[in-house]
């Protein structure tokens, strides 16, 4: 198996989606601020809106979804997590393989040289030694997904049985394309219908934590 999460997946760990009622994207046009055009030109609102990210990161914790994934990988049952997220929270719950399609939010760098950095730099707007200013090690919107994450996410994808979505409107391309780049099976989970569920095999209407839990269970009982 192979599994794709999106923002829902973090949502039972006390984090924000982006499209929901609540969501980071409401009142907010993502073009405005998580973009290269918005680091350069519009600092500080680039830099407000990534600060409050990062500081909710602080007490965020993964769920039991979480580990259900990471066991699964133990158990030899799920390949490869590929993952829009950026919030590292499969890697905390022990998940190994995990492919990071749009960076992380939990490490910084120089948008000018590239220089690592620390999280209280980029939060205090501390400037790299270079003058350039600090970011995120996200994706943004303009730029291009890091090779060696999509490159693998698509081989895993190709060669699974199963493909796992979880938690994603699959409205942001490429990652979108990934689900229907196989012959596998494909199950969908997600609080809100994506107008995509047709092209799915089985479709659950949704929580991540509760939808794997229940999974979890069934198994259990099945091999019981």
């Amino acid at each position: 198996m192979a599994v794709i999460t999106g923002a829902g997946m973090s949502v039972d760990s006390g984090l924000k989606d982006f499209r929901s009622r609540d969501g980071w994207w409401r009142g907010i046009d993502p073009r405005t601020v998580a973009t290269v055009e918005a680091l350069e030109h519009r600092y500080d609102l680039f830099h407000a809106f990534y600060s409050e990210r990062v500081r909710q990161l602080r007490t965020a914790v993964p769920h039991e979804g979480h580990f259900i994934l990471a066991e699964w990988e133990k158990r030899g049952m799920l390949a490869c997590v590929c993952t829009q997220n950026v919030d590292r929270l499969h890697q905390l719950a022990g998940s190994r393989n995990v492919r990071e399609l749009h960076g992380t939010i939990r490490e910084f760098r120089c948008h000018g040289c590239g220089a690592p950095h620390g999280e209280e730099d980029f939060l205090g707007k501390t400037k790299c030694a270079c003058g350039g200013r600090l970011r995120p090690d996200v994706v943004l919107f303009g730029e291009m997904l890091p090779s060696d994450a999509w490159g693998a996410s698509l081989d895993a994808i190709r060669e699974a049985d199963v493909v796992l979505v979880i938690g994603t409107s699959l409205q942001v391309a490429p990652v979108n394309q990934l689900p229907f780049l196989t012959k596998a099976r494909r199950v969908l989970i997600n609080m809100e219908e994506t107008g995509m569920e047709e092209q799915f095999d089985v479709f659950i209407k949704g929580r991540a934590r509760d939808s794997l839990m229940a999974i979890d269970r069934g198994l259990a009982m099945k091999q019981s």
